[in-house]
């Protein structure tokens, strides 16, 4: 295993005490306990070496957002028993490549993708949970997708139930980001409705994937069960290249 910069652990450290001192008082605001709230370290950008520092810290669920940078970081942490949650939005063409080494994914948002998720997962004699991406803009209506990215509200029933029906597929629940210059509290009170409406049908659909570094309090008022933490735990992004 490669050698440790003690410098970026103690650093990223005293960011991971940091990001669950705030995850504790969101908590303990929301009257709910902290063990219901897992972290997913979104790595995007950031070396591999930062998934061993991660790992290190007890930290094993990671999220990637594109499969051109998440396939050859996995693959070069194949030795750690990690996670690994597929959170971006996802083209049908990179299903096969993703469903050999995610474990979630998130961002579940059309037939199309449902259909190819399961096909390379069957051919791969993997099981994937899926999460389906649900679009939070005010707008949103039918056919018309927010920059975020997500299904109509409207339409997350019969999605899940594509999911639901495929056998190497498990529905884990649903997954969104609060808009850009939105109220997040607005949103996720809106996907904390849409979440009840999935496990009122699919009792076993529990996760509520919600809230990054800047909204995670609010995510966790409206029952977010995974939060998805980049910069607060590993600092502001190197450029994205490609």
């Amino acid at each position: 295993m490669p050698d440790l910069d003690p410098a970026r652990v103690e650093g990223v450290r005293a960011n991971l005490d940091a990001v669950r001192a705030r995850i504790d008082a969101a908590c303990a605001k929301a009257d709910r306990d902290p063990a219901e709230v897992s972290l997913i370290a979104v790595t995007k950008t950031y070396p591999a070496s930062d998934v061993r520092v991660l790992a290190s810290l007890g930290i094993t669920e990671v999220g990637e957002n594109r499969d051109q940078e998440a396939a050859p970081k996995a693959a070069a942490t194949a030795d750690l028993d990690l996670t690994w949650h597929f959170v971006g939005q996802l083209q049908t063409n990179k299903a096969r490549s993703v469903a050999s080494y995610a474990d979630v994914v998130h961002s579940v948002d059309r037939g199309r993708l449902v259909r190819a998720l399961g096909e390379r997962a069957a051919a791969a004699g993997r099981r994937l949970t899926c999460l389906v991406q649900v679009d939070l803009d005010a707008g949103a209506r039918s056919g018309v997708v927010g920059p975020r990215g997500g299904a109509d509200p409207a339409d997350i029933l019969e999605l899940a139930g594509r999911v639901e029906e495929h056998e190497a597929l498990t529905l884990g629940g649903v997954m969104a980001v609060a808009p850009r210059g939105g109220d997040p509290e607005a949103a996720f009170a809106r996907l904390e409705g849409v979440a009840r409406r999935v496990r009122d049908r699919y009792p076993r659909a529990t996760a509520v994937s919600a809230g990054m570094s800047g909204d995670l309090e609010e995510a966790i008022a409206h029952g977010a069960t995974h939060l998805r933490i980049g910069t607060a735990l590993l600092g502001e992004r190197p450029p994205l290249v490609g």
